[in-house]
């Protein structure tokens, strides 16, 4: 039977700050396809609306059954989306070089989008069964490694180092939320400051290090590996405080600007709109996350806590890595900026992530005293 006190527990807010920065988003896209650029381009913002509606639907089955499912579902979850990146390998098709999609019929799908909703529950499915008040052992984390590991090997083959390591972090950060015993975090910590070094000489690739030293150094290069950090500080810089205004950004509407519809975005956005549209769009970022963080403090069930912890981080990550990226503090390693880039697997992603924060805030009566 239906009960009505999910629609009274019924997260209006968060709804209406996704509707915003979606709004946000599509008008960033549609100037990003628009002005200048060919007119091939301007198919990617109908598209665009599709693929939100895509979303929608999916982040409405997200909370439209409980979040508990989740819990009894987890593995199955898991092993499909090990299933679609095993997928990609044989079945997937090359762009630009990589090969993360797989295509049906007239759209394709990013499965490595998909894997980082995928973690964050069985993550949380393990994490709430071990939970310990004296904290994680490294014989505790043996078993989350592996979930982890698998998917993370997967993406890097594809290869996409961005998704990987956004992986990697929610996966960091959820652990460290569950609590990990000190001297396992600091053998944690030297392990990998040793690791780092040898991922270097022997696990990336050339134009991976290239990526490093230009962050590094973008004038080593300007009309190479440099050019995209280059061009992006220029229109960010170029739109000071109110920006050039809609449709008038030159290195959007000159075609300076490289992927300027998808990791290059916020550039678009800042020419245009100046540090005041910049900042606006990151100010709407922290209410999303600070609502996030609320939902999970006010859940009383494990599961449903670190599941709204995974959510967070995987926005929080998202958003730090493309605009530090764009602004030249971080190398370039092609992460999207969630709810604005171009990208179906992207929003639906993000959409589903939405529906997980929704169906925990709507549910919380359940563990109420």
């Amino acid at each position: 039977m239906f009960d009505r006190r999910l629609v009274q527990y019924f997260d209006w807010g968060l709804l209406g700050l996704t509707s915003l920065i979606a709004a946000m988003g599509l008008v960033a896209l549609y100037s990003a396809v628009t002005a200048g650029g060919p007119a091939a381009e301007r198919v990617l913002f109908v598209k665009q609306l599709i693929w939100y509606g895509v979303g929608l639907a999916a982040m409405i089955v997200t909370f439209v059954f409980s979040y508990k499912s989740f819990e009894r579902w987890g593995h199955m979850i898991y092993l499909g989306s090990v299933g679609l990146l095993v997928a990609v390998i044989f079945f997937g098709k090359y762009v630009g070089g990589a090969k993360r999609w797989i295509a049906l019929g007239p759209a394709s799908i990013q499965p490595s989008e998909l894997a980082k909703v995928a973690v964050i529950i069985i993550l949380a499915r393990v994490y709430a069964k071990m939970a310990t008040t004296s904290g994680f052992n490294l014989r505790d984390l043996v078993t989350p490694a592996i979930l982890v590991l698998i998917p993370f090997g997967l993406i890097v083959q594809q290869p996409d180092l961005g998704t990987a390591m956004v992986v990697a972090l929610i996966a960091a950060s959820m652990t460290l939320f569950v609590k990990i015993q000190n001297r396992t975090l600091l053998t944690m910590a030297i392990g990998c400051g040793c690791a780092l070094p040898l991922a270097w000489l022997f696990a990336l690739k050339e134009y991976q290090k290239q990526r490093v030293l230009t962050f590094l150094d973008p004038e080593r290069d300007p009309l190479g590996h440099g050019y995209h950090i280059i061009q992006s500080k220029i229109a960010i810089g170029s739109g000071m405080f109110t920006g050039k205004g809609f449709l008038k950004g030159t290195q959007n509407t000159l075609n300076f600007l490289p992927e300027q519809h998808t990791d290059f975005i916020f550039s678009v956005l800042a020419e245009e709109w100046g540090m005041l549209g910049a900042l606006g769009l990151i100010l709407v970022f922290l209410l999303i996350l600070a609502w996030g963080l609320n939902i999970a403090y006010g859940c009383r069930d494990p599961f449903g806590t670190i599941l709204c912890v995974g959510v967070v981080a995987m926005i929080f990550w998202q958003v730090f890595i493309n605009i530090g990226m764009v602004m030249g503090l971080l190398p370039v390693v092609g992460v999207t900026l969630p709810f604005i880039s171009y990208g179906g697997s992207s929003i639906i992603t993000m959409m589903i992530g939405v529906g997980i924060l929704m169906n925990v805030s709507m549910r919380r009566f359940l563990f109420e005293q």
